[in-house]
């Protein structure tokens, strides 16, 4: 059976990650390296509308150093995509030559590309259910980003609804929680704001119709891993791990009622979180009640597989 090596990057808000896989002609994926590093390249993009220099070179910092993983281990394909913050920045073009400079070392004429909130979503969607049985679907997917959540909800014959929420870790950590920890006041406010704007993606997706609720990305994955208590990262361990609601709540009022010296010495929590795993914690609370009340859903299941691995399939 032919094989193909190819390289999917993910650039978001706050991270930017690498899956370089063999895929084979029946669309299975086999990991040769994954990776990720916190550039925070939404960096003030909420309150200026704009990237800031700084963080367009913390991104080409790393995607040069990810074209060279990809030269040395010979992809013959790459697809990039931006998703949250890029659609937001007025300058996105002095992202995007950035990123034609640094993949074209890699494949000629390479570069990123912007995707929809509901491309987002369904790229999610196709990673996240890879390896969960039919029967426990329909699913709906969540990928909680930096500055953007997409709900997707689907089954073994393909995408039914998708919506991509404007809300995310890095967005209501600048937006509301300011103190160290954040106070009352700012969780009850950041709170509502998260509610505000789901309440605009449980309108678009059925999510009654989902038996299970798949969560996907690396807020999803880090507080899996404290509520796992790992005494470091582990993704075999985090995979497919599962959270009750009454352990969603605590691991996220723990998160958010922290302060930074706390969280910092968490030794799952990468330092780039550190300072919005707290906003990741309040919008996972107010996910987790909703979909409870809506669909009857109590149980949390984690996946490490998510939107790079369907963006390495869309390569075919």
């Amino acid at each position: 059976m032919t094989t193909r090596r190819v390289a999917a990057v993910d650039c978001g808000t706050n991270s930017i990650r690498l899956l370089i896989a063999d895929l084979d002609e029946s669309g299975t994926l086999t990991d040769v390296h994954r990776e990720m590093r916190i550039v925070r390249l939404g960096q003030g993009v909420d309150a200026t509308g704009a990237f800031v220099p700084e963080a367009i070179e913390r991104t080409r910092v790393a995607l040069h150093d990810y074209a060279k993983l990809m030269r040395d281990n010979d992809v013959t394909a790459v697809r990039m995509v931006a998703t949250s913050a890029t659609r937001d920045a007025s300058n996105r073009e002095d992202f995007f030559a950035m990123t034609r400079d640094e993949l074209g070392a890699v494949i000629p004429g390479a570069e990123a590309e912007v995707i929809s909130g509901d491309e987002e979503a369904r790229l999610s969607f196709t990673g996240a259910v890879g390896e969960l049985s039919s029967a426990d679907g329909p699913f709906v997917v969540v990928d909680l980003g930096g500055g953007s959540t997409e709900l997707v909800l689907g089954d073994e014959n393909g995408v039914e609804a998708a919506f991509s929420a404007d809300i995310g870790c890095v967005r209501i950590t600048e937006r509301h929680l300011h103190g160290d920890p954040p106070t009352a006041e700012e969780v009850a406010a950041a709170r509502e704001f998260a509610a505000q704007r789901l309440a605009d993606a449980f309108a678009h997706v059925p999510v009654e119709h989902a038996n299970t609720w798949v969560g996907v990305a690396g807020t999803m994955t880090t507080i899996a891993a404290v509520s796992l208590d790992l005494p470091a990262y582990d993704a075999t361990k985090v995979h497919l791990s599962r959270l009750s609601l009454d352990e969603v709540h605590a691991v996220s009022d723990r998160l958010v009622g922290m302060n930074r010296a706390e969280r910092s010495a968490v030794p799952v929590i990468h330092p780039g979180r550190v300072d919005v795993i707290g906003g990741g914690g309040v919008i996972l609370r107010v996910l987790a009640d909703e979909l409870a009340r809506r669909a009857g859903i109590t149980e949390l299941v984690v996946s490490e597989h998510d939107i790079l691995d369907g963006i390495a399939l869309s390569i075919v």
